[in-house]
This record gives C-alpha cells, structure tokens and sequence, in this order.
C-alpha cells in the first residue's frame, strides 16, 4: 500500500489518496520515518528508604523462628515484643519477610484426616447393590423426633424394608437389614450396602452382622453428601409430599402415614429416571413387559394420526441397563452384567430378640420394621399391571 501511494504521490494529494484507500496517514509517514532502535535499559530496582536492610530482615526472621516464638503466629510476637520494650517492625513486614522465605503457613500442629476412598457402585438388576439412610419425623412437641430407618435398592428406587422407632440405634438398624436380606432371598456375596457414616452406619454390630450375612459394606467419604444420593432424593420425595404433615401427633399416626406413603412410593410413582416405571414394575422384572406394551399404545396413536408425529413413530420411555453411584470419571462406563455367586441362602435369624423386639428403649410403643415380603406383594403388583409375573426373572430365589 505505501509502494502505490508514493508511487501516485506527485500527481494526487497524499491526503486525498488515502482517504480513497483508507490507509491512515499517521501509518504512511511513521513507515517514511521508522524510528530507530534504541536499546533497551535495564532498571535497577527501586528500594526504599524506609525498608529495612538485609542485616535487619534476617534479625527479623531469626526471632520469629526462635524456639520461643516457633509457634506462634507473628500478631503474637508483635505484642509480646511490644510488651518487653522491643520493635523490630510492623506485622505486615514480618509476614513479608517470611512469606519471601516461603514460611507463611500454619505453625500448630493440624489434624490430617485419612484419605477416603471414592465409592464406585453398579448395579444392573435389582437386589445387588441397596442404600439406606435415617431421616427424623417431627413429632408432637419441640425437640421431639420419630426415626425413619430405609433401606433402598438403587436399581428399582424400590423400598424393601423400613423400619420407624423413637430410636436412634445399631440393635434397630440390625435387626431391619437380617430380617429386609432374609425376606428378599438375598445370597452371600451377592449384596452390596451402601451408606453414610452416621453412627449406626458405622457400629460395630451391624458390621458383624453384614459380615455374617455375606453382605458387602460401603459407606460415604467424609464431609460429602452426595455419596448416598438415592437415599436423600426419596427422603425428599417423602417429605415434600402434599399430604406430608408438618409434625405427627403420636408414633402411631407417623406409622401410619408411613405405611400409606410407602405403598403409593413401591406401586404408583413413576420415576423419570426409570423410563416412567415404578420401582415395584422395575424391582420385579415388569419393565420389559410394560414398555412393549407402551409402545403397541403408541403404535397404535401413530396409525391413527401419523402427522401429528413428525419426527416417526414415537418410542416409550427407555429404561436404564445400568445405575452408578459414582460413575468412574476416567471413561464412560460400561453397563456389564456380573452374576452373582450361586450359594446357599441366608438363614432366617436366631436367638435372643433385637432391641426393635424387645421394645423401645424410652418405653411406649413397639417400633414397627416391615421388611417388605416378595410373596406379599407380586398379587397386588400384578393386579395394578394386569398382567403375570414370572418368578424366574425377578432374581429372588
């Protein structure tokens, strides 16, 4: 561009060429006249008249490092000095002068606790891997609580056992989790339980029983609530029911709220996550079913008015092949399919009663445990569904 203004230069106005070209002038005479190249000079750094000489500084940290003022914070030593009719510098220049040392840290000695591992759980059918948790119910008064013990399995959202008590105690959790593993026909080394670290999480008794039972024990890092996200999502369900009290007049009206909430929670809510099954249809190996005859529904609709659907036949709802807790964040998981080891079933419990037998340990009612009974409850499920339920497929033996 400067080569053809120069070059029009004597017949047109260099202002005028470019305004036509639209090459600022400021450009043209700087590359006219390049600058010459000055080189650079290095600045010595500026130091103030007010800042305190070597000698000074190493005082300065020798003091704070003394065996008499190791571990305390510089403030500390500021006022002690003060005290003593001694100033060497402000409190900001002692933290300068050890922040250039790289000693600006926590003198006292810190509690480290240990590293926990990150639980990875899969589950791909019903009864491999179960959550549970405790929640309070408001009861009559202040500072009153009923305790709501639930034990889910992950893959269905289906409740399998609950167990609601005055109590916050390991014998209650026992005796919940041997009868919940013996009613569902859970085999050794086929469960995993999962929970956080609450107290009755982490007794020494339940995890005897679990021991005994052939039951895998996970539990929650520290200080992180979503390890046992399947647990706090159906406490919330729970309590941000429409007809959910704000506070139960007895343990009786608790219980029988309880009673009525679970049931709707098994037979009739639809779980988005679960292609819009409930989990007693998941839990009981109705899904497959259901969703073929979902899709004869929507084929149905399709035939009727294939223009309202304009992007092809619809499909149902799909239903999740796999469930994580914690999916490994390395790669994208792989649903596969692992079969448990084919042994001896888990015998019913003997001797003396639980605590949940026995009594409540403030007296008054019985806590109720209802350790849901697959005989129970595959009539109702299958006159909800109209259809059959064949025992093969629902892994409960």
């Amino acid at each position: 561009m400067k080569a053809v203004i120069e070059g029009m230069g004597d017949t047109v106005p260099v202002n005028k060429l470019c305004a036509t070209l639209g090459f600022p002038r400021s450009t043209l005479y700087r590359l006219r006249h390049p600058a010459a190249a000055t080189p650079a000079r290095l600045q010595e750094p500026r130091s103030s008249p007010r800042a305190l000489s070597a000698t000074e500084k190493t005082t300065v940290r020798e003091v704070l490092n003394s065996e008499r003022f190791a571990d305390l914070a510089p403030r500390q030593v500021y006022g002690t000095l003060l005290d003593e009719g001694e100033y060497y510098c402000s409190i900001s220049t002692m933290y300068r002068i050890l922040g250039e040392q790289g000693e600006v840290n926590e003198r006292r000695q810190q509690r480290t606790h240990p590293t926990c591992t990150r639980p990875e759980l899969l589950t791909t059918g019903p009864n491999q891997v179960w959550s549970w948790d405790i929640t309070w119910l408001r009861g009559p008064g202040k500072w009153q609580h009923f305790y709501l013990y639930v034990i889910l399995d992950i893959f269905s959202r289906y409740v399998v056992g609950w167990l609601l008590a005055e109590v916050e105690a390991a014998d209650l959790a026992e005796q919940l989790i041997g009868e919940t593993c013996r009613k569902q026909g859970i085999q050794r080394d086929q469960l995993t339980l999962h929970a956080d670290r609450g107290a009755p999480m982490t007794a020494q008794a339940v995890a005897q029983l679990l021991e005994e039972l052939g039951v895998t024990k996970s539990q929650s890092r520290l200080h992180t609530s979503d390890d046992n996200p399947f647990s706090e999502a159906q406490f919330k369900t729970l309590k941000y029911r429409p007809d959910s009290p704000e506070r139960f007049e007895s343990l009786a009206d608790a219980r029988q709220w309880v009673t009525a909430f679970f049931d709707w929670y098994n037979n009739e809510h639809r779980h988005s996550s679960l292609g819009l099954m409930t989990p007693a249809a998941m839990h009981w190996g109705l899904d497959r079913q259901l969703t073929l005859q979902r899709q004869q529904v929507l084929q149905t609709a399709y035939a009727a008015h294939p223009e309202r659907f304009v992007k092809g036949l619809p499909k149902p709802p799909q239903v999740p092949e796999a469930v994580w807790i914690n999916p490994p964040l390395t790669a994208n998981p792989v649903a596969t399919t692992e079969t448990a080891p084919q042994t001896e079933a888990i015998p019913a419990l003997t001797g003396e009663p639980s605590g949940a037998e026995a009594g409540s340990r403030v007296g008054g009612c019985l806590p109720t445990c209802v350790a849901l009974d697959p005989a129970e409850h595959r009539t109702t499920i299958a006159g909800c569904w109209d259809c059959r339920h064949d025992t093969s497929a629902s892994g409960v033996i």
